[in-house]
C-alpha cells in the first residue's frame, strides 16, 4: 500500500492510503476509519539512532536522497517544524498524579503484553537502565552522543545479565557474570561471550502524553533512591 500525510491528530501523524482511502493512525499502525477500519500494519522494528550512530554500524550504508520533484514544489516540511509543534497545545488530559509532564520524552517498551516507560532524561544521566518487564530482564542504553537508544533483552542462554557502563570513548557494557565487553549494538566484542549478540526489543521514542494515551495500563520506571535512614529515639519519660 501507499501512504502519504492527511492530517495530524493531537500531533500524531493521520497516513491515508492511496488504495482505499482508509485512514491510518501513525502511532499503533491501525486503521481508524474508512473501509480498513480495524485493520492493524505489522510493526516493523526500527533503529533510531544519529546518523553518526548509524554509520558506525553500517559504513557501507546508502543514504536515501530528498525527491527533487518534492523539494521544487516546496512539499517537505519546514526545518521549524518540530518546534512549532512543541509549542502546540496538547489536548490529552493526563490522569491526576500523573507522574510526568506531557512532553516528557520516554522510552516505551511493550513485553508480552505489558508496556512500561523509561524517562529519557533518566537514561541520559545512567547511560543504562536494567530492569525486569513481565518477568523478561530488559536493558535500555543510550550511546555516547546522548540521544541514540536502543533496548534489548538481557538474557544470554536464557539466563539474566546484568550490565554496567565501562568509562570509555565510545559506549562500553561490561556484564558482571563473566566481565565481557558490548558494544551499543549488543554485541559481545571480547570476554567469555564474545561473538554472542543480545536480541533487540522494538521501542518508541514517545511523548510521555501520547504513549499513556496508547498505552493507558502503562508503567513508569521509577528511579531508585536510598532508604530514608530514619534514627531511633529513645523516648525518656518526664519525671
Amino acid at each position: 500500500m501507499r501512504f502519504r500525510l492527511i492530517g495530524i491528530n493531537n500531533q500524531n501523524f493521520i497516513m491515508q492510503d492511496a488504495e482505499t482511502g482508509s485512514w491510518w493512525q501513525q502511532v499503533t499502525g491501525r486503521a481508524i476509519a474508512g473501509p480498513m477500519k480495524g485493520k492493524q500494519l505489522t510493526h516493523v522494528p526500527h533503529d533510531e539512532v544519529t546518523f553518526g550512530t548509524w554509520k558506525a554500524d553500517h559504513p557501507g550504508g546508502r543514504v536515501l536522497k530528498p525527491d527533487e520533484r518534492i523539494e521544487a514544489r516546496d512539499d517537505y516540511a519546514s526545518l521549524g517544524w518540530e518546534r512549532r509543534m512543541a509549542k502546540t497545545r496538547v489536548v490529552t488530559t493526563l490522569p491526576k498524579g500523573s507522574p510526568f509532564t506531557p512532553r516528557t520524552l520516554v522510552v516505551g517498551i511493550t513485553v508480552n503484553g505489558r508496556s512500561k516507560a523509561y524517562p529519557l532524561d533518566v537514561l541520559q544521566q545512567s547511560r543504562v537502565l536494567v530492569d525486569v518487564l513481565n518477568g523478561v530482564p530488559v536493558m535500555l542504553a543510550i550511546a555516547e552522543d546522548g540521544r541514540s537508544v536502543r533496548a534489548f533483552d538481557r538474557r544470554v542462554d536464557g539466563r539474566g545479565h546484568e550490565f554496567v557502563v565501562t568509562p570509555s570513548e565510545r559506549l562500553t557494557l561490561t556484564d558482571l557474570e563473566t566481565m565481557s565487553e558490548w558494544d551499543f549494538g549488543g554485541r559481545a566484542t571480547s570476554g567469555a561471550l564474545a561473538g554472542r549478540t543480545l536480541r533487540r526489543i522494538p521501542f518508541l521514542l514517545e511523548y510521555w502524553f501520547d504513549w499513556q494515551t496508547h498505552q493507558p495500563a502503562t508503567e513508569v520506571y521509577r528511579r531508585w533512591r536510598p532508604a530514608q535512614r530514619t534514627v531511633d529515639r529513645l523516648e525518656i519519660p518526664r519525671p
